[in-house]
């Protein structure tokens, strides 16, 4: 097997475990823009071209509410601010790739496929022929998430109201998402960072425009400095346990 196809199939493999708590997600997702009134041909569109579960989900809630249309644009941007984080983290491993990829793995970033990408460029490789073609592994990792979260929204759509709201499947994303974060913990740094920016998102929570959300990312980033300044970046023996051993 090539260079290529190695770094596209194992990105593929590292996002299938991931869809186990995308793809009820998606289905909510379809189910409220049918509740919010979103015609179907719309709530398919948005998975297709914006693919931003968040943002997706806030724009409904909006809709719904009747809310201008400059309202939800600026609401989904501030939304998706956080892309920009992981744009600036990936961009030292992506920038010799010309404009056409640049376009391509920034369309199809998202928080899982940024997740098992990072944890995969700072593994690093032994065979130098791989780290010009990992770029791939993004894609392959990218590529999966889209194509499932077309699917399930338009089973979610498809099924509308016939899902009851007690069966709690939004409760997966959460836990999907510790699951992509432990790994990452590497030091005492990384640690309070995540400290930090998980308590700061529950006391903002209420924050009008999901504030909150880049609120408690800038509190991490502050901690997370601040604590590598005063030399806590040594590595934490538990979350480095962890990541070790989850995939």
């Amino acid at each position: 097997m090539s260079a290529r196809a190695s770094e596209f199939w194992g990105g593929v493999r590292a996002q299938l475990p991931i869809l186990l708590g995308t793809t009820p997600f998606g289905m909510i997702y379809g189910i409220a823009a049918t509740k919010a009134g979103l015609p179907v041909e719309v709530a398919l569109g948005m998975s297709l071209f914006v693919f931003a579960g968040s943002s997706q989900f806030v724009a409904v809630g909006l809709f719904g509410d009747g809310a201008p249309g400059l309202i939800i644009v600026l609401t989904t941007f501030v939304v998706n601010l956080r892309h920009m984080l992981y744009s600036a983290s990936l961009a030292p491993y992506l920038r010799h790739l010309n404009r056409a990829w640049k376009y391509l793995l920034a369309f199809l970033l998202t928080d899982e496929a940024y997740a098992v990408s990072i944890t995969h460029y700072e593994a690093g490789s032994s065979a130098p022929a791989r780290d010009t073609a990992r770029h791939w592994f993004v894609l392959g990792a990218g590529l999966t998430l889209w194509v499932s979260w077309q699917l399930s929204t338009a089973a979610g759509v498809l099924l509308g109201t016939q899902v009851p709201s007690s069966w709690g499947l939004d409760f997966t994303l959460a836990l999907t998402f510790i699951a992509l974060l432990v790994p990452t913990l590497k030091g005492r740094a990384d640690v309070l960072a995540a400290l930090v920016a998980g308590s700061v998102a529950l006391a903002a929570h209420g924050l009008p425009y999901n504030l909150g959300l880049i609120v408690a990312a800038l509190a991490g980033i502050v901690a997370g400095v601040g604590a590598e300044r005063a030399g806590w970046s040594a590595p934490c023996s538990a979350s480095t346990a962890a990541g070790e051993h989850l995939p």
